[in-house]
């Protein structure tokens, strides 16, 4: 299985809009991606820290699963821009990408 992760920094000034996302960002996300290979999305909110009463490093990390890296690059080269033009509507950073496969 390949994933691309996002990971959605939390910061003292960042804003995150849980509603939109899960209500608008991720259905478009998934209608868009499903014809291209995606088999599953993976959402975990952030809540805390390591440490106790320490802040949570990220506001939310959402893992995009693919059977292949082909369908992931494909996925990404057809609707990348429309997904990532939707970001600014309920989050005022910019998230990390990484690209991983299961072992």
């Amino acid at each position: 299985m390949i994933s691309l992760t996002v990971l959605y920094p939390k910061t003292a000034d960042s804003h995150f809009d849980l509603d939109y996302y899960l209500n608008t960002h991720t259905p478009l996300v998934k209608e868009r991606l499903t014809s291209e290979g995606l088999t599953s999305v993976d959402l975990r909110q952030g809540l805390a820290g390591g440490a106790p009463d320490s802040p949570a490093t990220y506001a939310m990390i959402c893992n995009l699963n693919f059977g292949t890296i082909e369908e992931l690059q494909n996925a990404l080269a057809t609707h990348g821009p429309e997904l990532t033009g939707d970001i600014p509507n309920f989050t005022n950073v910019q998230p990390t990408m990484q690209i991983s496969q299961s072992v």
